[in-house]
C-alpha cells in the first residue's frame, strides 16, 4: 500500500513539472519578442534620425555679417539713399552678391562666391541690355564726368539700387578699368571669390577714391585695383599718350603702312604707331586698325 501511494505520489509530481514548464518558456518567448521589437524600433529610429541632422538649411555667414543688419531693398529703388552698417543682396533673381555699408552710410565691400552673367533669353532684360531702365541716384552722380557705376554690372547679375551703384568717372566706367574687368568676366562667363573693396577720401562724400577688386577666372586669381579718375589724363600727364591727334586724312590712307610698319613685318605694334607720331588708342575706324592686334576685340588698340 506504502508503495503504490508513493509511486502515485511520483507520478503526481512529474506531471505537475511537464505542466508548468510550457508556461515559463511561453513567457520567455514573448519577453524574447518584445526585446526584438523594441530593438527593431529602436534602430529604425536612428536610421530616420540621422538625414534629418544633415538637412539643416544654408544660413547666411553669422560671422561673416557680425556688426551689420541685414536687410531687403527692391533692386530697382533710383533713391541714392544708404542705411548705415547694413548688408544687402544686390544680386538679381536667385543671386546672392552681398553689399556691405560703414557707419557712414558709404558702400564699402561687395562679396560674391559666383558672378553669374545675365541670362536675356530667361530672364526680363529690357531692350538696353539692362533689368532696369535707370540707376540709383547716389549724391555725386549729377556731376557731368560722373556715371552711374555699378560695382556689379547689370551683364554680370547685379541691380540698380544704390548699394551697387557709385559715383564713377565716366571713362573709366565705360572705357577704362573698369570696362575692361566686366567684359573679361563676361567672356569667360562668370567669376569666383568676387570681392570689392571702396574707399573714399573722406567721411562726408559719397565719390570714391579707388576699388580694389580681387575675382578668380578660369582659374586665375586677378587683382584689378584703380583710381576713380579719366584714366586718359592720367596717361596724358605720365607722358604715355601723344598730344598729336590721330590724322586719319593724312598720305598713308590709301593703307601703305612702309611708314609706320619700321620692320616690314605688315603688322603695326603700338610702339611703331607712337613713333610715326599716332596718338593711342586707334579705333576701328581708323586705318592703321587692320594692321594692329586688338587683343581684347573692343573695337580700340593702345588704350
Amino acid at each position: 500500500m506504502k508503495k503504490i501511494i508513493l509511486l502515485l505520489t511520483t507520478i503526481y509530481m512529474v506531471g505537475c513539472t511537464n505542466v508548468e514548464d510550457p508556461s515559463v518558456t511561453d513567457v520567455q518567448k514573448e519577453t524574447t519578442v518584445e526585446t526584438n521589437e523594441k530593438s527593431e524600433k529602436e534602430e529604425t529610429t536612428t536610421v530616420v534620425d540621422k538625414p534629418v541632422v544633415g538637412e539643416t538649411p544654408t544660413q547666411p555667414n553669422k560671422e561673416l555679417f557680425s556688426g551689420y543688419k541685414l536687410i531687403e531693398v527692391d533692386g530697382g529703388d533710383l533713391s541714392g539713399y544708404r542705411e548705415r552698417n547694413v548688408v544687402v543682396n544686390i544680386g538679381y533673381g536667385d543671386r546672392e552678391y552681398w553689399a556691405f555699408t560703414n557707419e557712414y552710410g558709404q558702400l564699402v565691400r561687395v562679396i560674391a562666391d559666383k558672378i553669374i552673367i545675365q541670362d536675356d533669353s530667361n530672364e526680363p532684360v529690357l531692350s538696353s541690355g539692362r533689368y532696369y531702365s535707370d540707376e540709383a541716384k547716389v549724391p555725386g552722380v549729377e556731376s557731368d564726368v560722373l556715371d552711374e557705376g555699378h560695382i556689379i554690372a547689370d551683364s554680370l547679375g547685379g541691380v540698380s539700387n544704390a548699394y551697387n551703384i557709385t559715383p564713377q568717372n565716366s571713362t573709366l566706367n565705360r572705357h577704362g578699368d573698369q570696362a575692361y574687368m566686366e567684359d573679361a568676366i563676361r567672356r569667360a562667363g562668370g567669376a569666383t571669390n568676387f570681392n570689392a573693396i571702396i574707399t573714399y577720401p573722406n567721411t562726408e562724400t559719397q565719390i570714391p577714391s579707388s576699388y580694389h577688386y580681387t575675382y578668380t577666372l578660369m582659374g586665375n586669381e586677378i587683382v584689378d585695383t584703380f583710381d576713380n579718375v579719366n584714366p586718359d589724363e592720367v596717361n596724358e600727364s605720365l607722358g604715355l599718350t601723344d598730344s598729336k591727334p590721330s590724322d586719319s586724312t593724312n598720305s598713308n590712307t590709301n593703307g601703305d603702312i612702309s611708314s609706320v610698319d619700321t620692320n616690314g613685318n605688315g603688322q603695326v605694334t603700338i610702339k611703331e604707331a607712337k613713333a610715326a607720331g599716332f596718338s593711342m588708342p586707334i579705333t576701328s575706324d581708323h586705318w592703321l586698325y587692320p594692321y594692329m592686334r586688338d587683343n581684347d576685340n573692343d573695337g580700340m588698340v593702345g588704350e
